[in-house]
């Protein structure tokens, strides 16, 4: 009697926990993120696109990396000082084409795929990133700094159907390489790697998991345990984090536990690093693996080792972690300056951090020099006419989630050719425009859906702002004015979305139907967020 009135006091306790967190927190409808009143911190801490995460401390810094797909330049880096604030401080790979032709402007080939999931290592006072592609295979570089220069690519394993690597540095020198074999129903292997960790000896591979869509994996070594952490996938259930140990690196692997619950209301936080402080404190940064409109967004989960297990979140009694949507900071940097760049006058001869191209672009059609303080997109033919998805050099950012945010764009249209299209743009697998076209000789404004010209209307003089503006329901209104003061909208509401594993961008576009003439002068990017 007394155990059945027990499990009924736990069941309404976490029932009503589990309602007290519906209602308390609706996903994506956040007013506070990231770090607020000095030392504490509400999840998301990240409330944009960065997917794959993984994570290191180095000293007093933490390094994460995000995978990017078909962006260049590839693989971000991050950099913060308390885990919670956090900026871009370079990328790992600054040449797609390294990992094959299809990543070029000339092809446009790798929607969904390119760069995937990696990890970030430092071992004798150098940097190593490691990541796979769905098609091309692994591959590694290395760098002495986090902003680089990074070493070209080395290949690790030319072959397709394998994702989501991990490396171990161990003490006594063994380095261990993790990667699951999708293709052949998620088996994970372990493999010996050189003295460089530029290859991998294939004939030491050891299965040490596979099933149920186990990937995501890390393998890091505390207090003498090996653990290889990594995530499931039950339908009907969800995406959930686990974990194996062993004593040995190279196993065997035969302990198994789950670590936290599948938190489907929570979009399933399932992949990041596992990490500690200074002070001996661990956490779990992680990406929230449903994704929506914004992405794979970030959050920073507290982790209780518990009997040698890291339980992630808040510990349930059932021995089991949970998602938690808050709590103090790991270190409180007072006046920190760490934050994600958004906004860009182009007053530098090289792009800020957060820009990428979508794919490989074509290095002779801009320019940051041509016309001083400005950005200059040269118009090339895409590969198939008027598909914004096919046309090279678009400069995009990642989106945020947040209560307010507004992108406006300042362009100087004198230059464009007949058949050209430049504007501002959001896309993922679907996409919608605001931008001018040249026809005959006249200019028109012109708002796009999917490539196909919903309405336009002839535009007067050669200077145009742009605007997109959109809340955490991520319904972007865009907006044009004459004169930098008056907006007005134009066109219709547009849903941003997601797609290809992306959340949405927002990019300038310009490219031109007939032949590869004219360009668009861009003075300013300006992107405020509340």
């Amino acid at each position: 009697m007394k155990r059945k009135t027990y499990l009924i006091v736990l069941l309404n306790f976490l029932v009503a926990n589990f309602i007290c967190s519906q209602n308390t927190i609706q996903w994506g409808n956040w007013k506070i993120w990231g770090q607020y009143q000095d030392s504490l911190y509400r999840n998301p801490i990240i409330p944009s696109d960065y997917s794959d995460i993984d994570c290191i401390r180095v000293g007093e810094d933490y390094y994460a990396i995000s995978s990017t797909f078909q962006f260049s330049p590839g693989m971000t880096i991050l950099h913060s000082k308390d885990l919670v604030n956090w900026e871009i401080c370079g990328h790992a790979v600054e040449d797609l084409t390294q990992i094959g032709p299809e990543l070029s402007w000339k092809r446009m080939n790798r929607y969904s795929r390119g760069i995937w999931a990696g990890t970030i290592r430092y071992h004798q006072n150098r940097f190593y990133i490691f990541f796979g592609t769905p098609d091309e295979g692994y591959f590694m570089t290395s760098a002495a700094k986090p902003e680089g220069p990074w070493e070209p690519l080395h290949p690790i394993m030319r072959e397709a159907g394998w994702d989501d690597c991990s490396v171990l540095f161990d003490d006594n020198g063994d380095i261990c390489f993790v990667g699951t074999h999708f293709a052949d129903g998620y088996k994970t292997y372990l493999y010996r790697m050189s003295s460089d960790a530029k290859s991998i000896d294939l004939s030491s591979a050891q299965l040490v998991n596979e099933g149920s869509g186990r990937e995501a994996n890390k393998l890091i070594k505390v207090n003498g345990w090996y653990y290889l952490i990594f995530s499931e996938h039950k339908p009907g259930i969800g995406r959930y984090v686990l974990a194996k140990r062993s004593k040995k690196l190279f196993g065997p692997y035969e302990e198994e536990k789950q670590l936290a619950l599948p938190s489907v209301e929570a979009m399933e936080p399932n992949q990041g690093g596992v990490v500690d402080d200074a002070n001996g404190n661990w956490y779990f940064l992680t990406h929230h693996g449903s994704g929506d409109w914004a992405g794979r967004q970030v959050s920073l989960l507290p982790v209780t080792w518990t009997d040698g297990w890291p339980l992630i979140g808040k510990v349930l009694p059932e021995g089991i972690g949970t998602m938690v949507w808050g709590g103090r900071m790991p270190k409180c940097v007072p006046d920190s300056t760490y934050y994600i760049t958004r906004s860009d006058d182009f007053d530098s001869f090289e792009l800020s951090n957060q820009w990428q191209w979508n794919y490989q672009p074509r290095k002779d059609r801009y320019s940051l020099n041509e016309r001083e303080g400005w950005l200059r997109l040269k118009a090339f033919m895409p590969l198939q006419k008027d598909k914004l998805l096919k046309a090279g050099n678009t400069l995009t950012q990642r989106c945020f989630r947040t209560q307010w945010n507004e992108v406006t764009v300042k362009l100087d249209v004198s230059g464009l050719a007949n058949g050209q299209k430049t504007g501002l743009c959001h896309f993922s697998k679907q996409s919608s425009a605001l931008g001018v076209t040249q026809q005959n000789g006249k200019r028109f404004l012109e708002y796009i859906e999917n490539d196909q010209t919903i309405c336009k209307k002839e535009l007067p003089g050669t200077y145009v702002w742009l605007r997109s503006v959109w809340k955490n329901d991520g319904l972007s209104h865009y907006y044009y004015s004459l004169d930098g003061d008056n907006f007005m909208t134009f066109g219709s509401p547009y849903q941003l979305s997601w797609g290809n594993y992306r959340g949405d961008r927002i990019g300038i576009y310009c490219y031109n139907n007939e032949k590869e003439l004219g360009y668009v002068d861009i003075d300013y990017f300006h992107y405020v967020m509340q």
